[in-house]
């Protein structure tokens, strides 16, 4: 398969196997934003009324995603850019912007909680593409822009407080609406993009920094602060986050999770209406089609 063309690295590739491989440690106590995914993916999936014959599971984590599929006969290779995850699931180490795959080897591919962290997300989705045989389908989850917006601003604040300067803790996210277009750009057909909105609470912001650290989700810019979180910080980090606190002392937080659904190019697939053809009232059209509503995980 023909790889993209290296680009300048946002995601420090090295860093996040090791993140990646540490997470693999106890990735069950901390992965319940990850099975959120899955479970969507796997409801989504199971919509669709098609016998796939062979799948990639893209960024394979413990398993959880590719053990639902062989559940469903469907045969599964597994990848991870971390070797623990990859070695654990009998599967393939490799970064998704540098697939090993040739052309049409899947007619499903599903990636959980993976692709917000690679360094070339256009040329990941144009591989993921190439390898999707026609007709094959893609489904993927991955933290979007807008999650984590209270943690975000606890960090700034202890910082600052600290004296430090305010430093790059928590990565830059994509949103919904560029991830659709990425996803056109990529050349898939029949592309969605959607948002679930998670709520989550906390009442001590270590624990939410320690659940991220063990589903392997933190920063890995690699012009991310070069100081960690000192002693210093602690007391201004603790008291930011209770001015935030709700009665019972705990702190809702946000994430946002980006749903991808879309199709490799085939000739059974729904064509665009003949351009003037349509039934429909353009007032119709414009109306705000409503997302999925915030849940508790």
């Amino acid at each position: 398969m023909q790889q993209p063309p290296d680009l300048a690295e946002i995601f420090d590739r090295r860093v996040r196997r090791l993140r990646r491989d540490r997470a693999a440690r106890a990735f069950a106590d901390h992965a319940f934003l990850r099975d959120r995914m899955v479970e969507d993916i796997v409801d989504r999936l199971d919509s669709v009324k098609r016998q796939f014959t062979r799948a990639l599971d893209l960024g394979t984590a413990d398993g959880a995603l590719a053990a639902a599929l062989r559940q469903r006969g469907i045969p599964v290779v597994a990848a991870d850019a971390g070797f623990a995850f990859a070695r654990a699931a009998g599967g393939i180490q490799c970064d998704e912007d540098r697939l090993p795959f040739a052309d049409g080897s899947f007619d499903l591919i599903v990636s959980a909680g993976a692709l917000d962290t690679v360094n070339d997300l256009p040329g990941a989705l144009a591989l993921i593409r190439l390898a999707l045989r026609p007709d094959g389908l893609f489904l993927g989850a991955f933290f979007g822009a807008g999650s984590l917006p209270r943690l975000r601003s606890v960090l700034m604040a202890a910082d600052e407080a600290a004296g430090r300067g305010v430093a790059a803790r928590i990565h830059p996210q994509i949103d919904v609406r560029a991830a659709g277009d990425l996803l056109a750009r990529a050349g898939f057909a029949l592309p969605v993009a959607d948002i679930d909105h998670a709520q989550i609470r906390y009442g001590d912001p270590l624990r939410l920094i320690s659940d991220l650290r063990g589903m392997g989700a933190t920063n890995i810019l690699r012009q991310r602060a070069a100081a960690p979180l000192t002693r210093a910080h602690l007391p201004h980090l603790f008291d930011a986050f209770a001015a935030l606190a709700d009665a019972d002392g705990r702190v809702t937080e946000t994430v946002e999770i980006v749903h991808l659904t879309a199709w490799s190019p085939g000739p059974d697939q729904p064509q665009p209406a003949r351009r003037g053809s349509g039934q429909a009232s353009l007032a119709d059209a414009l109306k705000p089609v409503p997302l999925k509503g915030p849940s508790q995980p």
